[in-house]
């Protein structure tokens, strides 16, 4: 019983703490350039207004439409069953996908939303989804290889089993292979989270690219895609920090005073690494759309190295 409502808090500190994660990240950017910028709990207002606004639906929508918010909400509630978010030994559903089936299920989230781009034929939708499919044409395979490196260094499939040997083996640590998957994973985060300096979120821009694919969406279907996209990236920062980079501070008895422990600590490096992200952003001058393939073809290579070092 323990270790099933472990497994709901899991999907629940995702749930409810995506917003606060973005709303601190935007907050800490208006800050770096000196402006006041939104509450960090102005993401959890938006939800609200737009759970309470009518849905308005464009006249060549079909069922993708609908579908594509739903599809991606969803899928971004069970990849928290699969990776350590609280704990570090696995719960009753941990078995159920490893760590490729869980970037799967995030793929077949994104999918849905480039088919909702594509869904109304609207000009901004298609060219964002467009935008989006050249972007995973380098990042997802860059994606299998750094999944792929971990396998090959713990020579397990589970997050966990990485979880583990990274935590209690200094040696594969500070492993060459490890050091350069992590700087590879590092790279993709910045394009999964939209802080690749080809991306914009404003509005009027041509540059923008997620943003753009749900243009048409109003009322509770885009609070549902909001939503789904702040909890990729809360789930993102998941993977970085308690699989890559730091596999520490996770509940180890699933006791309630070591998982409350485990939050507080979460809420920090998870804070740390979000305040590096907005430095990255902000630091970084823009760059034109076209030259998208040199931070991920870095990415690529950083992977490959890491393969390498792990079999000499």
């Amino acid at each position: 019983m323990k270790d099933i409502l472990l497994q709901v808090a899991q999907v629940l500190t995702v749930l409810l703490l995506s917003p606060l994660l973005h709303g601190f990240i935007v907050k800490m950017e208006e800050k770096v350039q000196r402006g006041q910028g939104p509450s960090i709990l102005q993401p959890y207002r938006d939800l609200w207004k737009l759970f309470h606004k009518t849905q308005l639906v464009p006249e060549t929508a079909t069922w993708v439409f609908f579908a594509a918010p739903v599809v991606a909400f969803v899928a971004m509630m069970i990849v928290p069953m699969l990776i350590p978010v609280l704990t570090n030994f696995p719960l009753p559903l941990s078995d159920m996908g490893d760590i490729l089936g869980g970037g799967l299920i995030l793929t077949l989230g994104s999918f849905f939303i480039l088919l909702a781009g594509l869904d109304t034929g609207q000009p901004f939708g298609g060219l964002g989804s467009s935008r989006a499919v050249m972007l995973g044409i380098l990042a997802e395979p860059t994606l299998i290889l750094v999944f792929v490196g971990i396998t090959f260094l713990d020579h397990s499939m589970l997050p966990f089993v990485a979880n583990h040997l990274l935590a209690q083996n200094p040696v594969a640590y500070w492993s060459p292979a490890h050091i350069f998957l992590i700087f590879a994973f590092l790279i993709l985060l910045t394009v999964e989270t939209d802080r690749l300096p080809i991306h914009s979120t404003i509005p009027y821009e041509i540059y923008m690219i997620d943003e753009a694919r749900i243009l048409e969406y109003s009322g509770p279907l885009l609070a549902l895609l909001k939503w789904a996209s702040w909890m990729k990236q809360f789930i993102l920062y998941t993977i970085f920090l308690n699989v890559f980079l730091f596999p520490w501070g996770l509940s180890m008895s699933g006791d309630l005073g070591s998982v409350l422990l485990a939050l507080l600590i979460i809420l920090a490096k998870y804070g740390a690494v979000g305040l590096f992200m907005v430095m990255v952003d902000t630091v970084q001058s823009r760059l034109r759309f076209y030259r998208y393939q040199e931070p991920l073809a870095l990415s690529f290579l950083f992977a490959v190295l890491a393969i390498v070092a792990d079999q000499l």
